[in-house]
């Protein structure tokens, strides 16, 4: 997910500071990795740099001064590009755990075990998404990410499904290379 992106699209409903746009995040993406405030300051700061954003003003009520940012017409421009595009499927199509798999059988590991724990990793975090889709007065966003999680992992499930069936052509095949 493009930070700098986001940033500029919870600036599109108006002016507001870093402390703001952070909360709005942890709000807006629920499920996402939430974002650090160095991270919000130093995006920020590119988007200036860039001509994206710019200070709308510096406020202190009593508190640390707080400065607000707003887009600019330029980053009005580039957030509409962006948000416009289509995200490409994945482009390759090794992942970690497959990945973990190989490495397993060239090392002389267990891989069936590996895929057996791995499995177990998918059902507990797919246990817990469900309680949080599930749990009263959960927003729409928060089921919607849950829901993209939980569907990834279950394409996930069905892979280590296959491919631990499929285990002992690929130990052979990967033995033989």
């Amino acid at each position: 997910m493009s930070t700098r992106h986001v940033l500029l699209g919870l600036l599109a409903s108006g002016p507001s500071h870093g402390y703001d746009l952070k909360r709005r995040h942890d709000e807006q993406f629920p499920e996402a990795r939430p974002l650090a405030y160095g991270q919000v300051y130093t995006t920020l700061q590119r988007l200036v740099r860039d001509g994206l954003a710019e200070v709308d003003g510096t406020e202190s009520d009593g508190g640390p001064e707080r400065t607000a940012y707003r887009t600019t017409e330029a980053g009005e421009r580039e957030l509409a590009c962006w948000a416009g595009e289509i995200a490409p499927p994945a482009p390759f199509v090794t992942n970690e755990i497959f990945a973990k798999v190989v490495v397993s059988i060239l090392s002389g590991g267990d891989p069936a075990a590996y895929l057996r724990a791995q499995r177990a990793a998918h059902m507990g975090r797919m246990r817990e998404l469900t309680a949080v889709k599930s749990a009263a007065g959960a927003g729409l966003a928060t089921v919607l990410s849950a829901d993209y999680a939980l569907n990834h992992l279950d394409a996930d499930l069905r892979w280590i499904t296959t491919t631990a069936a499929r285990l002992t052509t690929l130990t052979a095949e990967v033995d033989a290379a």
